[in-house]
């Protein structure tokens, strides 16, 4: 592919609409030598091209791996990279681009006898046609091979390796991927994440400075923030003083619209010292953004328009705008605030059928105020085994209907009215070979439990072979109008929703001094294929209003967070943002299971680095210099 090609290809795959500085950024790289570039093989593979000019400038090679077509015949070139498998003549070499094959003339093979697999090589060469016969149609470079005129070794590698960097990731312990982490990273998977993720935040970068938005360090080392997440503590030279690592950079991007800054962003780390799942880790990034004079529906407007403009050719098209939904809307349809919409299996509030249903205990906690049945149907639910139907028990009985040939019922209890089940069966529409499951309980109980269900239900078909879940498909979902408090979890008093700085909603800001569970947030989510990827909101502006929440709903120490106060008393502008986890979209994107498929040195589920053993212990001496003392170990006799 010509450099000019390139270029036309990249405005192709990366633009949406008119065109911006990425097109003048892309005209900008064509140069003369035509034959020089060419899209990596194994992105190439995918329809995505990640070229940009000179790859191969400021090297000591003249080409890259992958990159070799029947034009290049007749050239002589140099390539560098790792041996990836070698036999009799000829040898696999590879790089970031691919892998090329190369012969080598009998002068040369007592290098390759005692050559190990993964040793660095350079090479010289001749470009050659394969034979008719020869020719490897799975290779992206199957049409050629390099005929060597020279080989040198610039490093060997030790002749067995910890991890096989052949097998799939999937087949490969994961500790030992952890502790050999820079082997790993030479996984076509990794490198592919990795190059996506940076083309990506490039091309996030590009849009928002063309809507003006500045790109703004923030610090790391700030004071600890009442409330949300454990923060990981730094020690200083001032005895019994701590900074902490921020948990996002919230207050910082709020005090730059106080400065007049206007727009802001940053591609921010984050930590937060809490416990790690799948789509958790101690230190991640977020797309970090905040400005001023806007409104949610103007934030979403602007966060749509971004990921469209980054979003990958390869993968299936997404198209504007997102569709939204209420968080009750969510709750009562799906089971919680972050639903996987690319199956239907909506929930069904089915408390009127239930009113008579035999089964005294549901129809007399029926009779309470707040209380619910809600109704799931399983699509060939009735394939469940007896105990795959346990695995999918939340702590909370249910009700079990099975539908057998002629529309036959199977429950789980004898109790359960027939004609109650003739109506459920009506109403919901069920066929032969469906589950009917149903869940009572008091408030948003039974629709989470029931939404829990669902979530694995649909897993469990797929992993028997029921393609339910489509594939390459993408729903976002705006979620909107959730509680601005809640009831805490310590079961004393309220605690923020998200966090103490959002704002209420124009309409239920007259509860504020009355009734604050009553109160919507102006917050919004947005969920993509059921993960949670982003979250923003419109920002409380005054002082007053702040000082109040701390201090009156939330019980806080408004002290601790003084400085923000008092900023919001100096004439601060409405304003509000979002900050999207990198990470976690990157993972539905690719298709990983876990971020740590997209982050070059991720931590384990326990938060520790495999590779450097990190945290490690420090001396009492070391410990000293910070004034730190490390209480003894109680042991279990104490």
């Amino acid at each position: 592919m010509s450099t000019r090609c390139f270029c036309r290809s990249l405005q192709k795959l990366f633009l949406r609409g008119p065109a911006t500085r990425v097109a003048r950024l892309c005209n900008s790289l064509v140069i003369s030598d035509e034959k020089r570039q060419c899209t990596p093989v194994f992105l190439q593979s995918r329809n995505f091209t990640n070229e940009s000019k000179g790859v191969n400038n400021f090297s000591q090679r003249s080409h890259s791996c992958g990159e070799f077509r029947p034009s290049h015949i007749g050239e002589e070139v140099k390539i560098c990279g790792w041996v990836q498998y070698k036999r009799l003549m000829f040898l696999i070499v590879r790089d970031w681009s691919g892998t090329v094959q190369v012969l080598l003339p009998e002068s040369m093979l007592g290098v390759l006898k005692d050559l190990p697999f993964e040793s660095v090589v350079e090479i010289t060469g001749i470009v050659h046609a394969r034979k008719d016969g020869e020719i490897n149609q799975e290779m992206e470079t199957g049409e050629i091979e390099i005929q060597a005129k020279s080989i040198k070794v610039l490093n060997f590698c030790q002749e067995k390796l910890p991890i096989n960097l052949n097998v799939n990731a999937d087949e490969t312990n994961e500790m030992q991927r952890m502790k050999y982490r820079y082997l790993d990273l030479r996984s076509e998977q990794l490198q592919f994440n990795l190059r996506l993720r940076s083309v990506m935040v490039m091309k996030m970068r590009e849009f928002l400075h063309s809507y003006g938005f500045v790109d703004v360090d923030t610090p790391t080392l700030f004071r600890r923030t009442p409330g949300g997440a454990r923060e990981f503590l730094v020690p200083s030279n001032y005895p019994g003083r701590f900074y902490s690592l921020p948990q996002s950079p919230q207050q910082f991007k709020q005090l730059l619209m106080v400065g007049g800054m206007d727009r802001y962003f940053q591609i921010a780390k984050c930590y937060r010292d809490e416990g790690s799942k799948p789509d958790r880790q101690p230190e991640f990034t977020q797309v970090d953004i905040e400005l001023s004079f806007t409104t949610q529906e103007d934030v979403r407007n602007l966060i749509e328009n971004m990921i469209l403009q980054s979003w990958p050719s390869f993968k299936e098209q997404i198209t504007l705008p997102f569709p939204s939904m209420t968080y009750h809307e969510a709750m009562v349809q799906y089971g919680c605030d972050k639903p996987d919409t690319r199956y239907n299996m909506k929930l069904h509030t089915v408390d009127d059928l239930m009113l008579d249903c035999g089964i005294q205990k549901i129809e007399d906690n029926m009779k309470r105020a707040g209380a619910h049945c809600v109704a799931l149907v399983v699509p060939q639910g009735s394939m469940f085994s007896r105990k795959e139907i346990e695995n999918l028990h939340i702590d909370q009985k249910f009700i079990l209907v099975k539908i057998g040939k002629s529309g036959e019922f199977k429950a789980n209890t004898n109790k359960f009215k027939s004609n109650t089940m003739q109506r459920l069966s009506s109403e919901l529409k069920v066929q032969e070979g469906d589950l009917m499951i149903i869940v009572c309980g008091e408030g948003y109980v039974p629709y989470e439990v029931s939404g829990k269900i669902r979530t694995k239900a649909a897993s469990l078909l797929e992993a028997k072979g029921v393609k339910f879940i489509p594939d390459n498909q993408f729903n976002f979902l705006w979620i909107v109008d959730f509680p601005l408090f809640l009831p805490a979890e310590s079961g004393e008093g309220l605690e923020s929703a998200h966090h103490p700085f959002t704002a209420p909603h124009p309409e239920d800001e007259k509860y504020l001094k009355t009734d604050p569970l009553e109160i919507r947030s102006q917050h919004y989510d947005l969920v993509l294929n059921g993960a949670e990827i982003g979250g923003g909101s419109i920002r409380i502006h005054d002082a007053d209003t702040q000082r109040y929440v701390f201090e009156n709903i939330l019980q806080e120490d408004a002290g601790q967070l003084q400085h923000l106060i008092d900023a919001l008393s100096y004439g601060c502008p409405p304003h509000g943002g979002i900050a999207l986890g990198l990470e976690r979209m990157l993972a539905v994107i690719c298709g990983a299971n876990s971020i740590r498929d997209v982050i070059a040195f991720p931590k384990t589920v326990e938060g520790r680095d495999s590779m450097s053993g990190a945290p490690t212990e420090i001396s009492e001496d070391e410990l000293a210099k910070y004034h730190i003392q490390v209480a003894p170990r109680k042991t279990t006799e104490e």
